[in-house]
């Protein structure tokens, strides 16, 4: 008989980008008290997402799923939160505006702490040392110590992103998501630029029509949507033992459902049919997103989607095509036609930052602006041509002032990246690139209506 699923089903799979725990007894520990923890989210609240996520592979709305590469704890800071949610509904806003369909809102916050590498082993100045896998593993600093992982690491990222969360849900229904505040979400640094500027006239824009509604006795205290918006958290599920110490059944329904977030993805890198990873998410009721790099193969990339959602569920699947803007013309026409033969309901979205990584002559990891929004293009192009709906963007960025991926109408050089290069892990868009990003994204959103 085939074996009942359950969230440890994935322990008799192999299990890729797992660290090497030294203290199995001090991990089991963590573990049995991490179940004991409460969620971070409930199951009415995935519901609700799956049901917005039916619009974006209709047609009838846009997802936009951004925030930090990895979250850190030495950078942990509510400002910080604040400003990358303040330039999330910038881009919602300017996505909407332009589309006529609302803009989904999904953060790579409050769980992103553990990301695969490409290397297992960091090399300086001649030292090897294996490499730092996200502050829930080990820490970044270059000592055998720091680099040793840590299960109670897990603890502190679930304290971070519950203290994360409920800053969220106090920006999203607390009155800072309020249209009529709109006008100050305009950061200090970016009010200057001609980004802030073109935000400005947009906000007067909405402003006008806002004075024009309120004379109508629609507003803010009769209308929610006017004060308030939903703003979903998800994260990769790499790391499985932290995963499975928050699958837990829904006593309204009986179904499993991850309470670490709203949403989970599965890596390129850990994207194996009969893997770990592929095995413990298909017993999710959870939204799951699927990275969709150049090497995946289309007739098993079909059955890694039919076999997370065996009943062609809407709202359930995200394909997050990550080609490289030098790969995209070539690889996703394939991957959509061979998706869209076996009739299978996706939300197609578009991650034009993990396949554009270079070094820099500096030395520094970054990412070209140009290349990103090429890719970005491309994805468009390529679904108005085969008759599909690009139906969301994927972005890694800040609300911060960094100097992390080159290019943009600030015209940031290989020479600029040093000034405030911080990220833990990839380059990051600033909240100037990430605004410019959004009003170029727009305007390919006109030409589909």
């Amino acid at each position: 008989m085939k074996e009942k699923w359950n969230p440890y089903t994935w322990q008799k799979k192999v299990a890729l980008h797992q660290p090497d725990y030294q203290n199995k007894v001090e991990l089991d520990k963590v573990v049995k008290r991490m179940k004991k923890l409460p969620p971070l989210v409930f199951a009415g609240e995935v519901r609700d997402l799956k049901k917005e996520l039916c619009k974006c592979s209709e047609g009838k709305g846009f997802l936009l799923q951004a925030g930090d590469c990895a979250e850190s704890f030495a950078e942990f800071n509510p400002n910080y939160i604040r400003d990358t949610f303040r330039v999330i509904m910038q881009m919602a806003v300017i996505l909407s505006f332009a589309s006529g369909v609302p803009v989904i809102k999904i953060g790579r916050l409050a769980g992103q702490f553990a990301k695969p590498r490409s290397s297992p082993v960091e090399e300086k100045n001649g030292k090897k040392l294996p490499s730092y896998l996200g502050d829930m593993i080990n820490a970044i600093e270059f000592n055998e110590k720091s680099r040793i992982p840590d299960p109670l690491r897990m603890i502190q990222a679930y304290n971070q992103a519950a203290s994360t969360q409920n800053l969220l849900r106090a920006f999203a229904y607390g009155g800072y998501a309020d249209l009529s505040t709109i006008q100050n979400w305009n950061l200090d640094f970016v009010k200057k630029s001609k980004q802030g500027s073109d935000f400005k006239l947009l906000a007067n824009r909405i402003s006008e029509c806002l004075n024009f509604m309120d004379a109508c006795g629609i507003n803010n205290k009769s209308v929610r949507q006017l004060s308030e918006t939903n703003f979903f958290i998800s994260h990769e599920a790499l790391l499985l033992p932290y995963e499975s110490a928050f699958t837990r059944v829904d006593s309204t329904t009986g179904s499993w459902y991850n309470v670490s977030a709203h949403m989970v993805w599965i890596g390129d890198r850990t994207r194996k049919l009969n893997g770990a990873h592929i095995e413990f998410c298909k017993g999710l009721s959870n939204p799951i997103g699927i990275k969709v790099g150049p090497s995946a193969d289309p007739d098993e990339l079909v059955k890694v989607i039919e076999t997370l959602n065996p009943f062609k569920e809407n709202g359930k699947i995200v394909l997050i095509v990550r080609m490289g803007s030098n790969d995209i013309d070539k690889f996703l026409p394939r991957i959509i036609t061979k998706v869209e033969k076996k009739k299978i309901n996706v939300v197609w979205s578009c991650d034009p930052m993990h396949a554009n990584t270079e070094k820099s002559k500096s030395g520094y990891k970054t990412r070209n602006f140009r290349n990103i929004l090429n890719e970005v293009k491309s994805f468009f192009k390529v679904h108005k041509k085969m008759g599909t709906y690009a139906g969301g963007i994927h972005l890694e960025m800040t609300g911060q002032n960094v100097t992390e991926c080159i290019g943009g109408l600030q015209k940031i050089s290989d020479k600029d990246l040093s000034s405030r290069y911080h990220t833990h892990c990839d380059p990051r868009l600033n909240a100037s690139q990430s605004i410019e990003l959004s009003f170029l994204i727009a305007s390919y959103l006109k030409n589909l209506k």
